[in-house]
């Protein structure tokens, strides 16, 4: 008999998108035989043709959203295979579903989530559709107890979504910031929040070039200060320039209205997730070398 893997049930779930026992029940009856679980579980529950193993959900959408009060809000991604699904009705029907259930339950962890009957829905829709269909992540900011804030939200396109929670101001400025964080892409917050091993990996790239230079130590010691100084500015929400006003900084706008960004959260669809590149060429000269 064989051993039956964490491994081997999660890429059979990750092919053909059921669930964690059907999977582990398939393997064992097939003594291990991917190709043969994945035959038996077709001719079993209807499944249509498996995905390949190397296919990656990477497109999708992201979408937010705040409580009547301006005191709490959520954001969420949910992914596919392709955009042509990512813009699918019944794709996008999913997607709110879980983004109403996450805003009500106030959960922010995707696998409770999914664990509390999402799961069914999302399963149903990739034997519907033909796709991988993951929900990725979500995050959730709130204004606590009676302290004075808003939490606002942007979407580009369902493609780029922010939250955000400010101290004071209100609700136009929030999303406003909110619009130029989905623009600029901050880091942080402020430049002393920029992490430790962040700036060493940054200067040791610049105190490489500055040597290149050929000049003085001391030359290039302020060299490398000077890259560090405008790189942490770069990254820095309160340093940046506002996109609506470039002749004013974020730092002085919220200064102005007397208020500050608690937390941002900022979701693009697929960042961080290593998509496959198709070559066409290769991929046929390896079939007339066979």
């Amino acid at each position: 008999m064989a051993n039956i893997t964490a491994s081997m049930v999660k890429e059979l779930r990750e092919r053909t998108g059921l669930g964690m026992m059907d999977c582990k029940k398939a393997l064992s009856e097939a003594d291990g035989d991917m190709e043969k679980a994945i035959e038996d579980l077709r001719k079993a529950s209807g499944l249509k043709a498996a995905k390949k193993a190397s296919r990656v959900a990477a497109e999708g959408v992201v979408l937010t959203k705040i409580a009547d009060e301006g005191n709490y809000g959520v954001v969420i991604e949910v992914n596919s295979e392709t955009d042509f699904v990512a813009r699918d009705e019944n794709f996008l029907g999913f997607a709110d579903q879980v983004l109403q259930a996450s805003f009500s339950d106030k959960e922010a962890d995707a696998a409770a989530l999914l664990a509390s009957g999402i799961e069914d829905a999302r399963q149903a829709l990739v034997q519907k559709i033909g796709e991988n269909i993951n929900l990725r992540r979500i995050e959730r900011l709130s204004i606590e107890g009676d302290a004075a804030g808003v939490v606002e939200s942007y979407i580009h396109n369902n493609k780029i979504g922010v939250l955000i929670a400010l101290r004071g101001g209100d609700a136009a400025l929030a999303r406003d910031i909110a619009m130029h964080i989905a623009a600029v892409n901050p880091m942080v917050i402020r430049a002393e929040d920029v992490p430790e091993d962040v700036l060493a990996k940054e200067s040791e790239i610049y105190s490489a070039q500055a040597q290149e230079s050929g000049k003085p130590e001391e030359i290039v010691k302020k060299m490398i200060e000077g890259r560090l100084r405008k790189f942490v500015a770069e990254i820095s929400l309160m340093e940046q320039a506002f996109v609506k006003d470039p002749d004013t900084k974020v730092g002085k706008l919220l200064q102005e209205a007397d208020a500050e960004v608690a937390q941002f959260v900022r979701f693009e669809v697929g960042e961080g997730i290593e998509k496959e590149e198709d070559d066409f060429a290769a991929e046929v000269a390896a079939q007339l070398a066979n």
